[in-house]
């Protein structure tokens, strides 16, 4: 196929929303550069300018997917209230993603972590930055860093867990709304609740 230019210097952008709908629809195995430039109208070496290999753009859809996950989180956290009604709302935004976008989920948490570009693990970093700030000032007030980073990993555990119940249909959207609520009641209690984020 000839090249199909791209006059507004978007190939990029456009390459990034064909790869998401390609992870939608037949999974991370589906992924390839090539593939990517016809469903693009572009020659098969032009992705190459953007991705130097599909390493490269399967990093940058999981950095892609951590951007739309923490810009999720922070509209959940618009308006919130007290810390309970701003960790449901959080809860929430991150069980819906985790469930519409499951194999963008997964590539995101993948197990090759220690090899991801730097801009995958400050894309990481970014969301639970977004998460720190749900837990409010707690640790300028004497909180324990130690506990709030176990109870950040904690949550986003237990939320992926609850949202992998929906996915597999072991459990449908209602009943994982109502495991939210009772992970989010015994994780705030908790003495690892209490001493991160002061709940008590």
């Amino acid at each position: 196929m000839p090249d199909r230019p791209f006059h507004h210097g978007n190939l990029r952008a456009v390459l990034l929303d064909e790869a998401v709908t390609v992870l939608r629809e037949d999974g991370v195995d589906g992924l390839s550069l090539r593939d990517l430039a016809r469903r693009a109208g572009v020659s098969h070496g032009a992705p190459r300018s953007h991705f130097v290999d599909r390493q490269a753009l399967l990093d940058a859809v999981a950095e892609l997917g951590f951007d739309r996950l923490a810009a999720a989180v922070r509209r959940a956290l618009a308006g919130a209230g007290d810390l309970d009604d701003r960790f449901r709302r959080v809860a929430l935004a991150y069980v819906d993603f985790a469930i519409d976008d499951a194999a963008l989920m997964d590539l995101m948490f993948q197990a090759k972590t220690t090899t991801r570009a730097e801009s995958v693990q400050a894309a990481a970093s970014s969301l639970f930055a977004v998460l720190d700030g749900a837990m409010g000032s707690a640790l300028a007030d004497g909180g324990d860093g130690d506990a709030r980073h176990l109870f950040k990993l904690l949550f986003a555990a237990t939320m992926q867990g609850i949202a992998a119940l929906v996915v597999s249909r072991r459990i449908d959207r209602a009943e994982g709304e109502r495991l939210v609520d009772a992970a989010l009641e015994t994780m705030l209690r908790s003495d690892l609740g209490s001493r991160a984020v002061g709940a008590n």
